[in-house]
């Protein structure tokens, strides 16, 4: 039998390409495996956003070739953002006893590839309208948006996935409307740049739409019209594009109570070498407008210790940032270098790992310490709460605010929306009864 096995590393962005490779490989006949050595086609979609994963994937390789000396039949695949920043051929060159190197944008040549069947004609068909395979029935990642023409200069991914592309705005709606009758409660719109999205089929929105001067808007108010689509998020927003209409958007009903908009850094001088186009005070005004527009809406956000040149004062403002901002919640980084980027070329990694470690922890430190102070707010208040797992009698699932939530209940609650009150709040959960 054909059986493949997929490892996923990284963003949403990559969980979301590689349920279409699993829709892909299911219309060619093959069978998913939960284990490498239960299959005969075994693939890695790679990230390129730290070094640290880089050097796992040659680790895994090095598993997998041991394996295949038992079963020769066995073929290795890369995919995703090291295959797509490979320009040179180097990155593969390091990893040896690979067989197909791809991005995944490559895709539909697939088959070609495998041997299985010529599709040589469809050179130009677009692999975002492949069917993905999801795991959830109640929630999807769609995908609006590819690549980036922002070049922030830690990032690999204009390099790992080109320049921005967006797809029809017709596409999307049919994806969604297609998952939410199959019984889909909650999509995650997913993009490089995703309040970037500018339609190139703009016809196709509906004439009673208030928001077409901003297409994102537009298309969040489009997707609040589809009956039995209960929740709607995105990641993540750049804030240079974030205006006046996103941020009236994000009243309308299906919207999430939460919003995850990346900062890096609260340091103008770091952010102008990072080629973030915003500086600190845009970035607080910001997060004013969307608490004006939904006062209670969670915010969360990305930092960046330890980049090029990064003073103690400079890390001390992105702590201020974060204060001031309020936030619930934010993904610290230390900073990697990655080779090709212009942050390689241009400046040097002149900040130790011993500095980069306890500026990360100092800012995890603030970060706990405020998150836990922030969900005592929800105890004795009423959740809903999207039901994704159940085992041994404990239910979980995310609330309207992102925010974990455990209660005791059945598994037939699964991917189910119930309403439950919290009774105890910590660091990650909170904890509650279902009524």
């Amino acid at each position: 039998m054909r059986r493949y096995y997929i490892l996923t590393m990284g963003c949403q962005m990559n969980k979301n390409d590689s349920e279409r490779i699993a829709g892909f490989l299911s219309s060619l006949g093959y069978v998913a495996v939960e284990r490498p050595e239960d299959g005969n086609l075994l693939i890695i979609n790679t990230c390129s956003v730290r070094q640290a994963a880089e050097d796992r994937v040659c680790g895994i390789v090095r598993n997998w070739q041991a394996l295949r000396r038992q079963k020769t039949n066995m073929i290795i695949a890369i995919t995703g953002c090291m295959p797509g920043r490979d320009e040179s051929g180097k990155l593969r060159r390091r990893i040896p006893g690979v067989d197909l190197w791809f991005g995944i944008d490559e895709l539909p040549r697939l088959p070609v590839w495998l041997k299985e069947l010529n599709v040589e004609q469809e050179k130009n068909f677009d692999y975002l309208n492949i069917k993905p395979m999801r795991e959830s029935h109640s929630r999807a990642f769609i995908t609006i948006q590819t690549g980036c023409n922002n070049f922030c200069t830690y990032c690999v991914v204009p390099n790992a996935r080109g320049r921005e592309r967006n797809r029809s705005l017709i596409d999307i709606l049919n994806e969604v409307r297609n998952f939410v009758v199959k019984g889909g409660l909650e999509v995650t719109l997913l993009g490089q740049v995703v309040n970037h999205y500018i339609a190139p089929d703009p016809e196709s929105f509906s004439k009673e739409n208030p928001f077409l001067s901003d297409h994102f808007a537009a298309l969040l108010w489009e997707l609040n019209q589809i009956a039995g689509l209960e929740r709607l998020h995105f990641t993540a927003p750049d804030p240079q594009y974030f205006n006046a209409v996103q941020a009236e958007a994000l009243k309308l009903p299906k919207q999430m109570n939460y919003i995850h908009l990346p900062a890096q850094s609260g340091d103008n001088e770091i952010l102008r070498k990072m080629n973030r186009r915003y500086t600190r005070e845009q970035y607080v005004e910001i997060v004013k407008k969307i608490r004006v527009a939904r006062p209670n809406m969670a915010v969360g956000a990305d930092l960046m210790v330890g980049f090029c040149g990064e003073t103690d004062e400079q890390f001390n403002n992105t702590l201020d940032l974060y204060k001031e901002c309020d936030l619930d919640i934010s993904y610290n980084a230390k900073y990697s270098e990655r080779s090709g980027t212009p942050a390689a070329k241009a400046f040097k990694d002149d900040v130790s790992r011993e500095i980069k470690k306890r500026r990360w922890e100092e800012l995890q430190e603030i970060m706990e310490a405020q998150a836990l102070r922030k969900n005592q707010i929800y105890v004795g208040s009423i959740v809903e709460v999207l039901v994704e797992n159940c085992e041994q009698g404990i239910c979980s699932g995310n609330s309207r605010e992102m925010k974990l939530v455990n209660f005791l209940g059945e598994p037939n609650l699964v991917d189910t929306i119930v309403r439950v009150k919290i009774f105890e709040a910590k660091e990650w959960v909170l904890k509650g009864k279902i009524i």
